[in-house]
This record gives C-alpha cells, sequence and structure tokens, in this order.
C-alpha cells in the first residue's frame, strides 16, 4: 500500500513538471491539461483530474485512498515553443512505452533546465529584420526600411534589458515602445524617415502579443472560460503598453 502511494505520488510528479514546463513555455491550457492527462493513463492511473490557469495547476489521482492532490504555483511565463514541442516528445514516447518513469522524470527536469533560446544578439537582429519586413508589408517604402530595422531592433533589445531590471512586463512593454516611437520620429525629423505611422506599425510588431490572443481564443474556444479571459486580458494589457507608449511619443508632435 505504502509503495503504491508512493508510486502515484512519483507519477504525479512527471505529470506536474510536463505541465509546468509547457504552461511556463507557452503551450495552451487544455493541451496542458491533456498531455498530463495522458501521462497518468500510461503509467496506470486512468481516472485523474486536472485544473489549469495560466498561473497554477491543480493535478489530482483515484485510485489510491485517500485521493492525491498536488498544486504547482506558476510565476514565471514565456514564449518558448521548442521546450512545448520537446515535452510533446517525451509524453508521446510515454504513451507508446518506450520510456520508464525514472527516465521520463530525468529527461524533463533536463528539458526544465535547459536554455533553448538563441543568443540575444540573434534575437535582436531577428526582430529588426522582422521589423523592416513588416513595415513594407504594411505598404510602406523600402527608402523606411533601414530606419524601421534601426528601430525595431533597438525597441527589442530596450525591451528585453527593462525587463531585467523592472521584471514588471508592462513597463517594459511600454518603455521598449516609446524608444520605438521616439526613434522613429528622430528619423523623420531629421528627413532620414519619410513615413512615421509605417515605420512604427513595423517597428512595434515584435512586441505585439500574438501568442497570447492566438491561446486566449483557443482556450476559449475549447471551453476553458478562466483561461481564455485572463490571456485575453494579459493581451489586452500589453497592447495598451504598447499604445500607450507611441502615444506619449506622439503627443510632442
Amino acid at each position: 500500500m505504502e509503495h503504491e502511494v508512493e508510486q502515484t505520488y512519483d507519477i504525479m510528479e512527471v505529470c506536474l513538471l510536463a505541465g509546468k514546463i509547457m504552461l511556463q513555455s507557452g503551450g495552451e491550457t487544455y493541451r496542458v491539461e491533456d498531455t498530463m492527462m495522458r501521462i497518468a493513463a500510461s503509467y496506470g492511473i486512468e481516472k485523474t483530474h486536472s485544473y489549469v490557469t495560466p498561473t497554477g495547476i491543480i493535478f489530482s489521482a483515484e485510485g489510491t485512498e485517500p485521493t492525491k492532490t498536488k498544486l504547482i504555483r506558476i510565476s514565471e511565463r514565456s514564449t518558448d515553443l521548442k521546450k512545448v514541442a520537446m515535452v510533446n516528445s517525451v509524453s508521446r514516447r510515454i504513451s507508446s512505452g518506450e520510456v520508464s518513469m525514472e527516465q521520463a522524470l530525468t529527461q524533463l527536469k533536463e528539458i526544465d533546465a535547459l536554455n533553448v533560446t538563441f543568443p540575444l544578439r540573434i534575437q535582436v537582429a531577428a526582430a529588426a529584420l522582422a521589423s523592416g519586413c513588416f513595415m513594407i508589408m504594411f505598404n510602406g517604402e523600402w527608402n523606411d526600411f533601414i530606419p524601421a530595422v534601426i528601430s525595431g531592433g533597438a525597441g527589442y533589445y530596450g525591451f528585453v534589458h527593462f525587463h531585467r531590471f523592472v521584471p514588471i512586463k508592462f513597463f517594459s512593454e511600454f518603455l521598449a515602445s516609446f524608444v520605438i516611437g521616439l526613434l522613429s520620429l528622430v528619423f523623420v525629423q531629421m528627413g532620414v524617415g519619410h513615413q512615421l505611422d509605417k515605420i512604427i506599425i513595423g517597428s512595434v510588431m515584435t512586441l505585439v502579443p500574438g501568442l497570447l490572443v492566438t491561446n486566449a481564443i483557443r482556450d476559449l474556444m475549447a471551453g476553458h472560460l478562466v483561461s481564455g479571459l485572463s490571456k485575453g486580458a494579459e493581451a489586452f494589457l500589453t497592447a495598451f503598453a504598447i499604445g500607450a507608449g507611441i502615444a506619449v511619443v506622439l503627443s510632442f508632435l
């Protein structure tokens, strides 16, 4: 009996770790719940219940008396879809019986500790190039390509560093959009840039919460109203912070 209870807790630890990694990395709520329930079923616990929100996971397993329930808190969230894919890969191997519980726990801990993000210089270069391309996509002129590249890259670089000093995401987004708006205005005033609106629109696209909006809609469609509404509210606040930073700059005109 004691061994069965201990094994149940070990299985729950594997499920919660997988769910935690996915939720912290930008996974949808319903995908997190489905993955945890599939892992538990693969290890012999057929009846499980999970309640996932953007800030926490509650997971319970039936089959032993009393019912076991564990809670895990999610305080940091980012966008790292590679980790989501890696956890999905481990989950599929668990479902097919290729991975034991100890091996799965070890692999998930390695994924959790892994830093798969690109170096900052590559992130900034990608953001800068994307800003210029977005500007062209919104019918901007090629003469404004370089100003958009510089503004977008500087804004994203500022966002990363502001977030280190001010761990509140909305303030760092506000300051980053302020930097973008200010640089765009300076380029136009100097005569280097021509279409202020197109430069700003292209540059702020790297800050737009596209994944949050997508996940909010998908969670709402899947019936996860609490998660969908909370992610939608977070996306709205992010968009508001970006718009407010640009509005402050435009008020100088």
